[in-house]
């Protein structure tokens, strides 16, 4: 008999380098079907040197990689073990855990996530749930998103969940199927150029809204091959390095220009990708603290009723359903969408370590 009850910890970490996401969630299951409750939250930044190592980590050798891989597991681990203490949590019945990921490509066969080592049970005295990507890769998938079928578990009421962080990624019904993929690049991006102003990031995208329109460019960006791809398809930071950054760096516009440009053609891509101009779009991440970017986006989408839902799940929605993907890992139930990623099937992903 499957419990109906789970006691729960989701961590995250993203692309946009913000910190490490905790979040303390109960799960009930009922005839009705998934419930959540987020309790105590936290993000955890990384300290300047990890920091600079996670971003620079994309040029590390295969042996600096393994090191790597070695000395997060125990920072996470100690991440972890602070927050159980801190909150005086007892009695999880697991830690779902999605890791960093420091390179992705799918088109290899190969997608890295951080922080997923068989030690760290021992580590943080707890049974963990991790490693959710790879399993997808090597039956042919994209090995991301993997958000979608939460998406579709515990927020089906919103005909579009879009996630704003290092990437923006939608999510939606489609043909009795669920269909997500990656838009765009946009944290990943906007916080480069805020770094070179001195900046952790562009508050509010004040910054961007003081630049000034730079119609080549826009233009330039919205002819990238990528956007007219088929789904499923993803982007890592390879992405970012190797094409989008060399793109803008070929104009010599003040950096307000390149951020202001960048944020309109982010906008005009998410509008681009959501065929229903007239419905419910859910936007969570850190770029839904963008005001400029939401305003550029109700701007291409006149019709559509966005929704910015509470500082919990707007920060921790990510941490929420990879513990929702943990949960039902270790129901032995499907996780991943093939509609999704593009796999050869549907399938329950993760590894699941004892102590």
């Amino acid at each position: 008999m499957l419990k109906q009850f789970y006691n729960v910890i989701g961590v995250m970490s993203g692309t946009s380098l913000d910190g490490v996401d905790l979040a303390h969630i109960h799960f009930t299951t009922d005839s009705k079907g998934w419930h959540f409750k987020i309790l105590e939250t936290e993000t955890v930044p990384y300290p300047l040197q990890w920091f600079n190592k996670l971003k620079n980590a994309v040029q590390f050798s295969d042996a600096e990689l393994v090191q790597l891989n070695k000395e997060y597991t125990l920072l996470l681990a100690e991440i972890i073990k602070d927050f159980i203490g801190k909150h005086k949590i007892e009695d999880l019945d697991a830690v779902c855990s999605h890791g960093h990921t420091i390179l992705h490509q799918p088109q290899n066969g190969f997608t890295l996530q951080i922080g997923n080592l068989p030690e760290i049970p021992k580590l943080i005295n707890q049974k963990i749930v991790c490693d959710f990507r790879v399993q997808d890769v090597k039956l042919g998938g994209q090995g991301a998103p993997l958000v979608p079928i939460g998406d579709a578990v515990l927020f089906s009421e919103y005909d579009y969940c879009l996630n704003l962080g290092g990437f923006s990624n939608v999510s939606f019904k489609a043909n009795h199927s669920r269909i997500a993929f990656d838009i765009s690049a946009v944290n990943t991006v906007l916080n480069f150029y805020a770094n070179q102003l001195g900046l952790d990031y562009d508050d509010k995208g004040a910054i961007a809204k003081s630049g000034t329109f730079n119609q080549p460019l826009f233009e330039e960006l919205n002819s990238l091959l990528y956007y007219v791809l088929p789904y499923p398809k993803s982007l890592g930071f390879e992405f970012v390095k190797e094409i989008v950054l060399p793109l803008i760096e070929k104009y010599s516009i003040p950096t307000e220009d390149k951020m202001h440009t960048f944020t309109l053609h982010v906008a005009f891509q998410i509008a681009e990708a959501l065929s229903n101009k007239n419905a419910k779009l859910l936007v969570t991440g850190g770029g839904a603290y963008n005001d400029f970017l939401i305003e550029q986006m109700q701007k291409q989408l006149p019709e559509m009723q966005i929704i910015i839902p509470n500082k919990k799940i707007l920060e921790f929605k990510e941490a929420l359903i990879f513990a929702l993907l943990g949960v039902l890992k270790l129901r032995g139930e499907i996780n991943v969408l093939s509609s999704v990623t593009g796999a050869q099937r549907d399938h329950s992903s993760g590894e699941v370590y004892h102590v």
